[in-house]
Formats: structure tokens, C-alpha cells, sequence
């Protein structure tokens, strides 16, 4: 990995780009994540051309009092390591990400447990994937590479921000979701494994993804009520990325509870 890009995964706090900036001020203004931005630096020769966005910059510092920085193109690319930010990023604090508790799951939501996931660029594809199939919230091991948050939300379009976010170990996980009813539906290749699309699976549903290499622990697999697969369309031995089969499983699982139907 070049050490350029190494530093910005230990850097949580830098976010590139005005998708990432909007995501984490939407979200502190929804109450879903505590994190804040501290102060935005635009490059100077670039601010005049995006009046837009520099409009809604100076009005959410009004409202929240961080600084507008304008600065030389060096500066941002010096502290960056893409160049889709535009000319614009911003300093944010850390987030807090909360424990998992029975209290603070919903009803009747649909929820992902994401477990060994290797890369946050796979972590963040997961996390765009998820959110835009309406999943009500994602539960993390307690260490996830929401350490390299800003990585993060650049991979996610912002979605990382938005998601309501919880971590916990098996146990806790297991007995938060139970205690509220939910089915819990583990996405893997096992012997018991029925095709994803010919099981009824209706909210509320915990449904567990694993990374391509660690996958799942056996551990959670025992308290899974029902294990999952993917019915591919000729023989291949391989396994899809862990953000293309959460993609493919959580839309199926919105279209079944969507259309309403057996299956």
C-alpha cells in the first residue's frame, strides 16, 4: 500500500469531497452520528466556480460554527489521496459508534451484521449497497475500518455516514435481535444452505455477511436460524465480493417484503 494512502487510512477525520461533507452534516443534523465538522479548506481558485456548494457551506457554518478555509491547491493535495474531492474537503471529529442493545433496534427493521470484512473500499461498496436497499441499520465487529472513515465514506457515497451504525460481540448481537423477534439469516455456502430466492424471509431479519476470505464465524453460525445462498447462472467455484453479494441478497430481501408475495 503506498504510505500516502497508508496514512489516510489511520486518518478517521478527513473527508474528500462535497458528497462525504453533505453526508456527515445530514447526518449530525438527523441525530443518526455524532460526528461534526471542524473546518473546511476549498482551494481557492476553484470556490468561485461552485457557488452552490459554497453557499450551503457558509450557511451550515453559520449554523455550526466551523471555519471556511480558502487554501492553495498544494495544501488539499498534500493532506488528500484521490483528486474526485473537487477542491474541497473538511476536518471532522470521530464517531462514536453505539453497542448494539435490544433497546435501539426497531420493531419490525431489516439489519446487517457484517463480519470480516478485509478492505474498506469492499467495507464502504457494502455499506452504498445496503443503504440504498433500505436497510434499517448495520451492526460491526468492534474493530471495522470505520478507523479509516473518510476512506470510508468516499467508497460509500456517503452512505457509511447516513447508516445508523451499532457493534457488539456474538452474544450480544445475537440476544439483541432475538429478544425482538427478528429470524436471523446468515448469507453462506453450508450444507443447509436453501437458494435465496425460494425462502420466505420477512422483516423483521438479521441477515449476516461475511468477507470472501474469513467469512463467518462459526460461532454466529450456530445461532442462525436459516443460512442463505446464491444461485449462480453457470459451475463457478468462486465467491463473489462480499459488497456484491450483500447487494444481490439485501435487494432480494427488500423485493420480497416489498411485493408482499410467498417468496
Amino acid at each position: 500500500m503506498p504510505a500516502k494512502e497508508a496514512e489516510k487510512f489511520a486518518d478517521s477525520t478527513l473527508m474528500e469531497g462535497m458528497t462525504s461533507i453533505k453526508a456527515v452534516i445530514s447526518s449530525f443534523e438527523a441525530g443518526i452520528s455524532d460526528r461534526r465538522v471542524k473546518r473546511v479548506m476549498a482551494d481557492a481558485e476553484k470556490a468561485g466556480a461552485k457557488p452552490r456548494d459554497m453557499s450551503y457551506l457558509y450557511e451550515k457554518s453559520k449554523k455550526f460554527g466551523f471555519p471556511i478555509e480558502l487554501v492553495s491547491k498544494d495544501v488539499i493535495d498534500e493532506m488528500t489521496v484521490g483528486n474526485s474531492h473537487g477542491g474541497i474537503i473538511a476536518e471532522t471529529t470521530e464517531r462514536t459508534i453505539e453497542e448494539i442493545s435490544a433497546e435501539k433496534i426497531s420493531p419490525d427493521g431489516f439489519y446487517v451484521f457484517l463480519q470480516g470484512i478485509e478492505d474498506p473500499y469492499n467495507f464502504g461498496y457494502c455499506l452504498r449497497s445496503l443503504y440504498a436497499a433500505g436497510v434499517s441499520g448495520v451492526v460491526l465487529e468492534r474493530r471495522n475500518w470505520m478507523s479509516a472513515a473518510g476512506v470510508v465514506c468516499r467508497a460509500s457515497a456517503g452512505a457509511s455516514e447516513l447508516m445508523p451504525l451499532f457493534c457488539g460481540d456474538t452474544e450480544k448481537i445475537v440476544f439483541s435481535f432475538k429478544k425482538n423477534g427478528y429470524m436471523i439469516v446468515a448469507a453462506d455456502k453450508d450444507k443447509k444452505a436453501v437458494s435465496v430466492y425460494d425462502t420466505e424471509l420477512r422483516f423483521p431479519l438479521l441477515l449476516v455477511v461475511g468477507g470472501e476470505r474469513r467469512g463467518i464465524t462459526k460461532e454466529m453460525l450456530m445461532f442462525c436460524d436459516k443460512t442463505v445462498m446464491l444461485d449462480y447462472g453457470r459451475e463457478f467455484r468462486a465467491a463473489l465480493s462480499a459488497a456484491s453479494a450483500s447487494s444481490i441478497i439485501a435487494f432480494e430481501i427488500f423485493r420480497k417484503n416489498r411485493l408482499g408475495g410467498d417468496i
